[in-house]
């Protein structure tokens, strides 16, 4: 598994992970709130299956 997102993605998925996740808790608290839990963990991974599937990638480009 390589990385395949960018900084600012992960920190951007782990903070829409953590704000779908506490309506699981609080507001609605509706069972929908646990689907916080993909992008939060793809975000503290830093590996996306769906990137991968598509060939997509928003890591920085490393120059050899």
């Amino acid at each position: 598994m390589k990385a395949n997102e960018g900084a600012v993605d992960r920190v951007l998925r782990v903070i829409v992970g953590l704000g779908v996740l506490s309506l699981a808790f609080v507001g609605p608290q509706t069972p929908l709130g646990y689907i916080g839990v993909v992008p939060l963990l793809t975000g503290l991974v830093g590996w996306c299956p769906l990137y991968a599937v598509f060939g997509f990638s928003t890591c920085p480009v490393r120059k050899a």
